[in-house]
């Protein structure tokens, strides 16, 4: 596929090859989000959907309980350095182990388990191009056993560049030298309809990349790396930017930050708080169009 960084990525075939290694960590890290009009939606654990059938031995992350802050009043926040650690620790992640990550639906909440190892510093992640979908659509084994790994020490070593705060964002707007980049639908950049994180609109400077883009349709693959590419320099991304990716609550804004890692691109930061912190604020710049 022309990937700068194509360990990133495992296909269906690798992986179920490698299943037998015991080196390596698979999590099912799936979260629904219900929609509860006008505009809002409701978060769901996919730990049912787990329990009913997950890849043979593979465990399950709770992206919006145990891998979010659970002082913040935002959605989804980064837990503290002690709380990651402490759960990946549980889930048997640390030296030695290698970790490949999947969810049902869009690759995003995969995205974003990937983006959180890579934060506190591990780096030997990679996603199930395709997922949980075009895993059991091509017939292969899937189980309902209970799994677990043994668990280890998982020792954080936080990358505070690769976190954007509200006021790093707020520098970035309309500097040459970074690219805000909104990966929500266009109806949402455009600011058209209700929006669940309060003023409607993106932030202001931001160019758009749907989440819903850097994937097929058909099966939630990647995109190619010429696509991907061809993508961000459409939106007008050049290669000495500062990539600051966001969306509603840094969620699609992962699978954002995961594709221009793949394709190489040099800076990524993700905004953390995203439209959850900064639509509320009216001090915080916003257009429509």
């Amino acid at each position: 596929m022309g990937y700068t960084r194509p360990e990133l990525l495992v296909d269906t075939a690798s992986l179920e090859a490698a299943l037998t290694d015991p080196a390596l960590r698979v999590f099912d890290c799936t979260v629904q989000l219900v929609p509860n009009p006008p505009g809002r939606y409701r978060v769901v654990s996919g730990r049912a959907g787990y329990q009913e059938a997950h890849l043979p031995g593979a465990g399950f992350l709770d992206v919006a309980g145990e891998l979010s802050d659970p002082d913040s009043h935002l959605p989804f926040t980064l837990p503290s350095a002690e709380r990651f650690a402490e759960a990946m620790s549980r889930h048997g992640v640390g030296p030695g182990t290698r970790v490949v990550l999947y969810a049902r639906g869009a690759p995003m909440w995969a995205a974003r388990v990937w983006w959180m190892l890579r934060a506190f510093g591990f780096d030997d992640a990679a996603l199930l191009d395709g997922g949980f979908e075009k895993w059991s659509k091509e017939g292969r084994r899937v189980s309902s056993a209970s799994c677990a790994y043994p668990a280890v020490r998982f020792e954080p070593r936080p990358r505070p560049e690769l976190i954007a705060s509200r006021a790093a964002v707020l520098s970035a707007v309309g500097d040459r030298a970074a690219c805000i980049i909104d990966a929500l639908p266009e109806q949402s950049y455009r600011g058209d309809g209700p929006s669940a994180y309060g003023r409607a609109g993106h932030i202001a400077s931001s160019v758009n990349a749907p989440f819903t883009h850097l994937v097929r349709a058909e099966d939630q693959t990647l995109r190619t790396a010429d696509e991907l590419r061809t993508l961000f320099t459409g939106i007008g991304l050049q290669s000495e930017q500062r990539a600051i990716t966001y969306c509603g609550a840094g969620i699609a804004a992962s699978l954002a930050a995961f594709a221009l890692v793949l394709v190489g691109h040099p800076e990524v930061a993700l905004y953390d708080g995203s439209l959850s912190e900064w639509a509320p604020d009216p001090s915080l710049p916003m257009e429509k169009k």
